[in-house]
C-alpha cells in the first residue's frame, strides 16, 4: 500500500474526512476530532488559536490526547495555568513548522526549523519519526497547511 493510501486510511480511521476539498483550517480540523481535545485546549490556553487559523501555511505535528496523558503526572495541569503560558506556547510552537511539509517532502535525518525557534529531526529509518515521536497518521490537509499526528509530545531542549 503506498504512503498516500496509508495516510488516507489512517486519516479515515482517526475520524478525519479524507477528501480532497479543504473545508477547515488546522484548528477547526483538530477541534473536529475527539483525539485532539487536549491539544485544542492547550492551543486556546496559549492564545494560539488566531495564529493557527491564519493564512499559513503551517505544518503541525499534532500530539493525541494519549500523548499528552503520557506526560509526567501534573505536567499538563501546570502548563495550562495562566502563569505558564510562555512555556506552553514554546512547547506548542515547537510542534509547528512554517510552510506545508508533506510526508513526500521528508528526507531521512533532515532538520526542520520550528516556529518556536528550535529544530526537529526527521528519522525515516524506523518509520517516520519527529525527534522521538512516531508519526501515526500523515498528510491530513487543511486549508492552511497540513497535520501529521504523533504519539508523543515533543519538547524543545533547554
Amino acid at each position: 500500500m503506498n504512503i498516500l493510501k496509508k495516510a488516507l486510511v489512517s486519516a479515515t480511521l482517526l475520524g478525519f474526512a479524507a477528501t480532497p476539498a479543504f473545508a477547515a483550517d488546522i484548528v477547526d480540523t483538530a477541534a473536529g476530532n475527539d483525539d485532539f481535545t487536549t491539544l485544542v485546549a492547550a492551543v486556546k490556553a496559549a492564545g494560539l488559536v488566531e495564529t493557527l487559523k491564519g493564512d499559513g501555511p503551517f505544518t503541525v505535528f499534532a500530539p493525541t490526547n494519549e500523548a499528552f496523558a503520557a506526560l509526567p503526572a501534573g505536567t499538563l495541569e501546570d502548563l495550562l495555568k495562566p502563569e505558564n503560558k510562555d512555556k506552553l506556547t514554546a512547547i506548542l510552537t515547537y510542534h509547528v513548522v512554517p510552510g506545508k511539509v508533506m510526508s513526500t517532502d521528508l528526507k531521512d535525518d533532515m532538520k526542520a526549523a520550528t516556529a518556536q525557534g528550535g529544530e526537529v529531526t526527521i528519522d525515516l529509518d524506523n518509520g517516520p519519526m519527529v525527534n522521538d515521536a512516531k508519526v501515526i497518521s500523515a498528510d491530513i490537509e487543511t486549508d492552511n497547511g497540513v497535520i501529521h499526528v504523533i504519539d508523543k509530545v515533543i519538547l524543545p531542549s533547554g
